[in-house]
This record gives structure tokens, C-alpha cells and sequence, in this order.
């Protein structure tokens, strides 16, 4: 399995290896869910949430969400497919 900080800045996958963006994991690796949800990084932020697999933080992502971008995005829609994330199981990395 990936660490936590590749997981939620994989930006896609090659094959067996998750493509990992390493300006943004450098960046942005020691921020929670939240925080990086304030940032304007709601990919990341979601990615986190799961990872911790914590409701309360997907609740948390969602809310910021909603507030930054105007938007009504209800708790009931599946985050995971909103933004794309979904926890996968590949062990291996390529950062870009």
C-alpha cells in the first residue's frame, strides 16, 4: 500500500505504480484534510479524508467545499466520485 502522502497526491496511475506529484507533495504534505480543503487542494483533502478513514473529516472536506465554491454539493453524493478518488492497492511510486 502507498504511504499516505503519495496516496493523496497521486495524480494517476501507470500501470502498477501511482504517479505521484511531487512539487504538491513537498508542498502541501504536512496539512490535514482540512487544511488542505481551506487551501483550495479539495482533491488532496479528499484523498486525506479517505486515507484516515474518518467520516467526520469527509464531512469536514465537503462542508469547506461548499462554502469556498458556492456550490450544494450534498453529504449523500459519493465525495469519491466528485473528485475522482478512490483508495486503490499498488505498493510502488513515480514521482513527476
Amino acid at each position: 500500500m502507498l504511504s499516505r502522502d503519495d496516496f493523496i497526491f497521486t495524480i494517476g496511475y501507470d500501470g502498477p505504480a501511482a504517479v505521484v506529484d511531487k512539487q504538491a507533495k513537498k508542498r502541501y504534505k504536512s496539512l490535514s484534510a482540512a487544511e488542505l480543503a481551506e487551501k483550495g487542494q479539495y482533491r488532496a483533502a479528499c484523498a486525506a479524508a479517505l486515507w484516515s478513514k474518518n467520516p467526520a473529516e469527509l464531512g469536514a472536506v465537503l462542508e469547506i467545499y461548499n462554502k469556498n465554491t458556492n456550490s450544494a454539493i450534498n453529504p449523500d453524493i459519493s465525495p469519491e466520485r466528485l473528485f475522482g478518488v478512490f483508495l486503490v492497492d499498488v505498493s510502488r511510486s513515480i514521482f513527476l
